[in-house]
């Protein structure tokens, strides 16, 4: 069993920057892909940004060039740097990560975007 555990996540004016964190109680190298997911209310999960095991990243379009998704593996964590945010960026962010065939999620954490 792999636990995530989020942070990071708070009220900030639009244009601002944050940073998340999920740090998994596995060695983050094992992962088949990590990535963060945001939700709004009564809204789906949706891909933010992931990492493949392969290194490669990939950006939901209003991601790219706004945020950033990085490893520091030695403390076993995923990081989201968010910057230039606006309001509808405003969502629970999810950490989820894919170890094999097992599928984790971290109970998140919440970014509030003011205009």
């Amino acid at each position: 069993q792999v636990s995530l555990e989020e942070s990071g996540g708070g009220v900030v004016e639009a244009g601002g920057s944050l940073t998340l964190s999920c740090t998994a109680s596995e060695n983050i190298f094992n992962f088949v892909a990590i990535g963060w997911y945001r939700q709004v209310p009564e809204g789906q999960r949706e891909l933010v940004a992931h990492i493949l095991s392969s290194g490669k990243t990939n950006y939901e379009d209003s991601a790219k060039g706004r945020f950033t998704i990085s490893i520091d593996p030695d403390k076993y964590t995923l990081y989201l740097q968010l910057n230039k945010l606006r309001a509808e960026d405003t969502a629970f962010y999810y950490c989820r990560g894919l170890w094999g065939s097992n599928d984790y999620w971290g109970q998140g954490t919440q970014v509030t975007v003011s205009s």
